[in-house]
């Protein structure tokens, strides 16, 4: 009786061994994804960065930067699209800050559409 008990008791514990060594072993693994998934995301934006020292005047990227403050989104969205205009050949020089207005006016034109009716 009590060696029945014993045994189902080692049996309980080594299961729980087994589950807890296992779940710390996805941990590992997520981890170590996560990790090099941001350490990619670095690249990337390193490489980014690294264009648009060329595409751009340095106006134009302190404007950048001041945008990154507010939406961090968004001017990534307009490093990515810059670094690919100047990696197609489509930027003739870097890119000025007036240019840049210009490009950020027409990109705010389509996001600006929304309207606001009372009722």
């Amino acid at each position: 009786m009590v060696s029945t008990q014993d045994d189902e008791l080692s049996a309980i514990r080594a299961q729980r061994l087994k589950a807890i060594q296992e779940q710390a072993q996805q941990q590992a693994v997520s981890q170590i994804e996560a990790e090099e998934k941001a350490q990619q995301a670095a690249q990337t934006a390193a490489q980014v960065d690294s264009t648009l020292r060329v595409a751009m005047t340095p106006d134009a990227r302190s404007r950048v930067a001041r945008i990154a403050m507010v939406d961090p989104t968004r001017a990534m969205a307009i490093k990515t699209t810059v670094a690919s205009m100047y990696q197609s050949g489509q930027l003739d020089q870097p890119m000025s800050d007036a240019s840049l207005k210009q490009m950020l006016a027409s990109q705010s034109k389509s996001r600006n559409n929304a309207s606001i009716r009372r009722i």
